[in-house]
């Protein structure tokens, strides 16, 4: 059986998904598990999202452990954790997972000269936030305008700089990640960063 059908098998039979298989010199194996995402149904409340615990990658890594030996795949360590806060975006069910989220996109060719407007044509890395077209592709909204410094006072007679947006096709990409923001003050109890 190859590695990718052992390690699927596996991680999906303990009930995680496996997001990323990653063979490294020196025989590191690194597996990358998550919980499964099932896309919200009307009228019923989320559930609260998982997080991969310490103790998950533990039990992953013992039956890999068995599953790999068994099958007689080489390897000198075994490393399995969680997607962490930069998570890699691969397929459809990501992107429907993340929509609305900040995430960073490398795409295989640069936007060229069509497709530039205030942009630069040979950019092909961006940031901001993932939406869902009209039409049901992908797009990613930003701003130039640079973040506001702690502390830093702001004109309310300023005009902020405009918003652009960048539609792509999963095939057009290089990579997609989570962008990794991190909040140090903590959630607010309205998940509206203002109040609190």
């Amino acid at each position: 059986m190859a590695l990718q059908q052992i390690v699927e098998q596996t991680v999906a039979g303990l009930g995680y998904d496996l997001v990323e298989i990653e063979r490294s010199a020196g025989g590191l194996l690194r597996i990358t598990i998550d919980w499964p995402w099932e896309a919200p149904v009307p009228g019923v409340p989320a559930l609260p999202d998982q997080f991969v615990t310490v103790e998950d990658c533990e039990k992953v890594t013992r039956q890999l452990q068995f599953a790999l030996e068994v099958d007689g795949v080489e390897y000198k360590r075994l490393e399995v954790s969680s997607p962490g806060i930069d998570r890699p975006l691969r397929n459809e069910q990501d992107f429907l997972r993340f929509a609305g989220e900040v995430i960073d996109i490398t795409l295989k060719n640069p936007m060229g000269a069509a497709a530039a407007g205030q942009v630069s044509a040979n950019r092909k890395k961006f940031r901001g936030t993932l939406e869902r077209t009209d039409a049901g592709g992908w797009q990613i909204v930003w701003s130039d305008e640079p973040a506001p410094k702690p502390g830093q006072r702001i004109s309310k007679k300023r005009v902020p700089a405009p918003l652009q947006a960048l539609g792509f096709t999963l095939d057009e990409l290089r990579d997609a990640r989570l962008a990794p923001l991190v909040d140090f003050k903590g959630r607010s109890a309205g998940g509206n960063p203002t109040q609190g």
